[in-house]
């Protein structure tokens, strides 16, 4: 093989190596680029975790609002949520119940 046709096969060879360096480049490139796309979407919002509140806590605030001498009180808050007594309210008002409640002063 003559000289110069050494030196095309290894122009050829840079040429291919060039192309597959420059491949390897840009797919790092979009690599990147997806996760600076991803890191700067921002994490959706958590709701924060309401906490059930329970029959048996709201008795006992309300059993110990009505020892304070909130009687009264007490009984219009029962009203004020549709029921004479606690068991026929619905669990779903607990909570703001429970906040009325502890209002008491």
């Amino acid at each position: 093989m003559s000289k110069i046709k050494l030196l095309l096969d290894v122009v050829s060879d840079l040429r291919s190596l060039a192309d597959s360096v420059q491949a390897v480049a840009e797919a790092i490139m979009e690599n990147e680029s997806a996760e600076t796309q991803q890191s700067e979407m921002p994490e959706p919002e958590k709701e924060p975790e309401v906490k059930k509140v329970t029959l048996e806590e709201v008795r006992a605030v309300l059993a110990g609002k009505s020892h304070e001498g909130f009687t009264t009180e007490v009984r219009a808050l029962l009203l004020k949520y549709g029921a004479s007594k606690l068991s026929e309210i619905d669990p779903v008002k607990y909570a703001a119940l429970l906040a009325d409640a502890e209002g008491l002063k």
